[in-house]
Protein backbone atom coordinates (compact mmCIF):
# COMPACT_ATOMS: atom_id res chain seq x y z
CA UNK A 1 0.00 0.00 0.00
CA UNK A 2 1.84 3.04 -0.57
CA UNK A 3 2.32 5.88 1.82
CA UNK A 4 -0.02 7.98 3.07
CA UNK A 5 0.14 11.63 2.25
CA UNK A 6 0.58 13.10 6.18
CA UNK A 7 2.61 10.03 6.91
CA UNK A 8 5.46 11.01 4.18
CA UNK A 9 5.50 14.60 5.05
CA UNK A 10 5.79 13.37 9.01
CA UNK A 11 8.32 10.75 7.81
CA UNK A 12 10.31 13.82 5.86
CA UNK A 13 10.09 16.14 8.60
CA UNK A 14 11.86 14.40 11.59
CA UNK A 15 14.12 12.50 8.84
CA UNK A 16 15.53 16.03 8.02
CA UNK A 17 15.42 18.08 10.87
CA UNK A 18 12.00 19.49 9.86
CA UNK A 19 13.03 19.83 6.20
CA UNK A 20 10.11 18.76 3.51
CA UNK A 21 9.96 18.36 -0.28
CA UNK A 22 7.18 19.64 -2.29
CA UNK A 23 3.95 21.09 -2.10
CA UNK A 24 5.63 22.18 1.57
CA UNK A 25 9.38 22.54 0.34
CA UNK A 26 10.86 25.58 2.12
CA UNK A 27 7.19 26.39 4.41
CA UNK A 28 7.50 26.77 8.01
CA UNK A 29 6.25 23.54 8.68
CA UNK A 30 5.35 21.97 13.05
CA UNK A 31 3.99 18.57 13.77
CA UNK A 32 1.11 18.88 15.34
CA UNK A 33 0.38 16.31 18.10
CA UNK A 34 -3.45 15.90 19.51
CA UNK A 35 -6.07 14.08 21.01
CA UNK A 36 -8.78 12.99 19.02
CA UNK A 37 -12.53 14.58 20.05
CA UNK A 38 -14.06 10.96 20.41
CA UNK A 39 -11.33 8.83 20.70
CA UNK A 40 -8.55 10.61 22.63
CA UNK A 41 -5.52 8.56 20.65
CA UNK A 42 -3.05 11.03 19.47
CA UNK A 43 -2.79 12.30 15.88
CA UNK A 44 -0.05 13.62 14.33
CA UNK A 45 -0.49 16.47 11.60
CA UNK A 46 1.67 18.43 9.42
CA UNK A 47 0.93 22.26 8.26
CA UNK A 48 2.61 25.20 7.75
CA UNK A 49 2.83 27.79 10.44
CA UNK A 50 3.31 31.47 10.85
CA UNK A 51 5.38 33.37 13.33
CA UNK A 52 4.30 36.06 15.38
CA UNK A 53 6.21 37.34 18.73
CA UNK A 54 4.62 35.49 21.20
CA UNK A 55 2.57 32.80 19.31
CA UNK A 56 2.15 30.35 16.29
CA UNK A 57 -0.60 30.64 13.52
CA UNK A 58 -1.82 27.41 12.03
CA UNK A 59 -4.83 27.54 9.13
CA UNK A 60 -7.48 25.38 9.42
CA UNK A 61 -7.84 25.42 5.51
CA UNK A 62 -8.47 21.92 4.75
CA UNK A 63 -7.29 22.74 1.33
CA UNK A 64 -10.32 24.55 0.67
CA UNK A 65 -13.09 21.61 2.18
CA UNK A 66 -16.13 22.60 2.89
CA UNK A 67 -15.93 21.13 6.62
CA UNK A 68 -13.17 22.18 8.86
CA UNK A 69 -10.27 19.61 9.24
CA UNK A 70 -10.54 17.04 11.99
CA UNK A 71 -7.95 18.43 14.12
CA UNK A 72 -9.22 21.86 14.27
CA UNK A 73 -12.31 19.87 15.87
CA UNK A 74 -9.84 17.89 17.69
CA UNK A 75 -8.22 21.81 19.24
CA UNK A 76 -11.28 22.41 20.31
CA UNK A 77 -12.22 19.74 22.54
CA UNK A 78 -8.56 19.42 23.76
CA UNK A 79 -6.42 22.13 23.37
CA UNK A 80 -3.41 21.55 24.83
CA UNK A 81 -1.32 19.77 22.47
CA UNK A 82 2.26 18.89 21.93
CA UNK A 83 4.17 20.78 18.59
CA UNK A 84 7.40 19.98 16.62
CA UNK A 85 9.13 23.12 15.49
CA UNK A 86 11.07 22.93 12.50
CA UNK A 87 14.07 25.74 13.08
CA UNK A 88 17.00 26.88 11.24
CA UNK A 89 18.69 24.41 14.20
CA UNK A 90 16.90 22.00 13.99
CA UNK A 91 13.75 20.38 15.72
CA UNK A 92 12.24 21.98 18.56
CA UNK A 93 9.74 20.48 20.47
CA UNK A 94 7.68 21.84 23.02
CA UNK A 95 3.70 22.30 24.87
CA UNK A 96 1.50 24.35 23.60
CA UNK A 97 -2.17 25.82 24.15
CA UNK A 98 -4.15 26.60 20.97
CA UNK A 99 -7.27 29.18 20.87
CA UNK A 100 -9.26 30.36 18.03
CA UNK A 101 -8.28 33.76 17.04
CA UNK A 102 -11.64 35.63 16.08
CA UNK A 103 -12.81 38.96 15.12
CA UNK A 104 -10.85 41.90 14.03
CA UNK A 105 -7.47 39.97 14.98
CA UNK A 106 -8.34 37.21 12.79
CA UNK A 107 -9.15 39.62 9.70
CA UNK A 108 -6.03 41.04 9.78
CA UNK A 109 -4.07 38.43 10.47
CA UNK A 110 -5.70 36.15 7.62
CA UNK A 111 -4.86 39.58 5.27
CA UNK A 112 -1.13 39.21 6.50
CA UNK A 113 -1.23 35.07 5.97
CA UNK A 114 -2.89 35.58 2.19
CA UNK A 115 -0.26 38.14 1.99
CA UNK A 116 2.41 35.87 2.37
CA UNK A 117 0.57 32.71 0.49
CA UNK A 118 -1.51 33.02 -1.92
CA UNK A 119 -2.87 29.53 -1.73
CA UNK A 120 -4.56 30.29 1.33
CA UNK A 121 -7.09 32.65 -0.52
CA UNK A 122 -7.33 30.18 -3.14
CA UNK A 123 -8.41 27.96 -0.79
CA UNK A 124 -11.14 30.93 1.20
CA UNK A 125 -12.74 31.58 -2.33
CA UNK A 126 -13.26 27.73 -2.32
CA UNK A 127 -15.24 27.54 1.04
CA UNK A 128 -16.93 30.74 0.46
CA UNK A 129 -20.61 31.00 1.64
CA UNK A 130 -19.57 27.75 3.37
CA UNK A 131 -17.54 28.32 5.75
CA UNK A 132 -14.80 31.01 7.28
CA UNK A 133 -11.42 29.10 7.36
CA UNK A 134 -10.10 29.41 11.25
CA UNK A 135 -6.95 30.36 12.44
CA UNK A 136 -5.16 29.10 15.95
CA UNK A 137 -2.76 30.39 17.88
CA UNK A 138 -0.15 28.28 19.37
CA UNK A 139 0.82 30.00 22.59
CA UNK A 140 4.04 27.68 24.43
CA UNK A 141 3.46 26.82 28.13
CA UNK A 142 4.82 28.41 30.51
Amino acid sequence: MPEDFNARVIREFRENDGKVGPPFEGAPMILLHHAGAKSGAERVTPLIYFPEPDHYVIVASAAGAPSHPAWYHNLKTTPDVTVELATDSGVDTFTAHAEEITGDERDAQWDKIVGLNPGFGDYARKTEGIRTIPLIALTRAA
